[in-house]
């Protein structure tokens, strides 16, 4: 050790303020800076290493923030964008109630849809009204667009409602809706007894080949029948073709309201005759 002490002295001491340096000088030299070099390198690349390491520590933990940061902005986009839907369709239901108190007496209570039936042959959706709150089997049913259906079963806190896609003709359980046309003073009448999946529209017949109707016209209930009362819009009339025997009209009715997707209902309720 004392050996190596001395020989580094020597150096200094050779290698200092004098002239050109010797071939052996120079030897020694390049020797001790080649030895240098080779102790450095790799403690320069554990170094980088290390420090590569920490920044992809970093890079981690920063995109990680990032994904969290995205995801809480699109739950709360679409947060924002489901309370924009439901806030106008609040206020598409309070303009018509508001339209609906002033055309009649009836009074309309809102309603939730909480389940749908899944089974493509049973068009029946339950809501959150029952017994409880003075709801009848029957009653009609409607959205802002027009009328859906009737509750067909009540319990105690909720019920069951069988869509107008359910209509048929040949099911006992089913009801026939008896209709006009809005606006048209002869009264034109008919009645809607099935639904045709294929093309999604309702089939009315009995309707007299001289009653006056028209592609276009809206069809509304008569309240002529025992379960849905008058003046609540159905659809409007796609076509007009001869029907039974060619002695009436089948009369094909695109329904107003959609069957798919409902949220929210009215229930109408009709004040009792005194």
């Amino acid at each position: 050790m004392s050996g190596l002490v001395c020989f580094f002295i020597l150096m200094g001491l050779t290698l200092g303020n004098r002239g050109p340096m010797t071939w052996p000088e120079k030897f020694v030299k390049d020797s001790v800076s080649w030895t240098q070099g080779l102790l450095y390198k790799p403690a320069a690349q554990v170094a980088g290493f290390f420090e590569d390491i920490r920044q992809l520590r970093v890079i981690y933990e920063e995109n990680k923030t990032l994904k969290l940061t995205l995801t809480q902005y699109a739950r709360d986009t679409q947060r924002l964008n489901e309370l924009e839907s439901q806030n106008k369709r609040l206020l598409d239901e309070l303009g018509f109630t508001e339209r609906q108190r002033q055309a009649n007496n009836y009074t309309y209570r809102i309603a939730e849809v909480v389940t749908i039936d899944p089974d493509p042959y049973n068009s029946t959706v339950t809501i959150n009204l029952g017994d409880k709150d003075g709801i009848k089997e029957n009653m009609a049913v409607m959205t802002v667009d027009g009328l859906v259906g009737r509750v067909s079963k009540v319990f105690g806190f909720h019920s069951n409602v069988q869509l107008l896609s359910e209509t048929n003709d040949t099911d006992n359980n089913s009801k026939a809706i008896a209709v006009t046309v809005k606006g048209n003073d002869s009264q034109p009448f008919g009645m809607i007894e099935s639904y045709d999946p294929k093309v999604g529209e309702l089939v009315m017949n009995k309707v007299e080949l001289a009653d006056d109707m028209k592609v276009g016209d809206t069809i509304i209930t008569s309240g002529l029948g025992q379960v849905f009362p008058k003046g609540i819009e159905v659809g409007t009339i796609s076509s007009i073709g001869p029907g039974e025997f060619g002695i009436t009209y089948k009369v094909m009715v695109k329904p107003k309201a959609s069957f798919n997707r409902i949220r929210e209902v009215f229930v109408v309720e009709v004040p009792e005759v005194k």
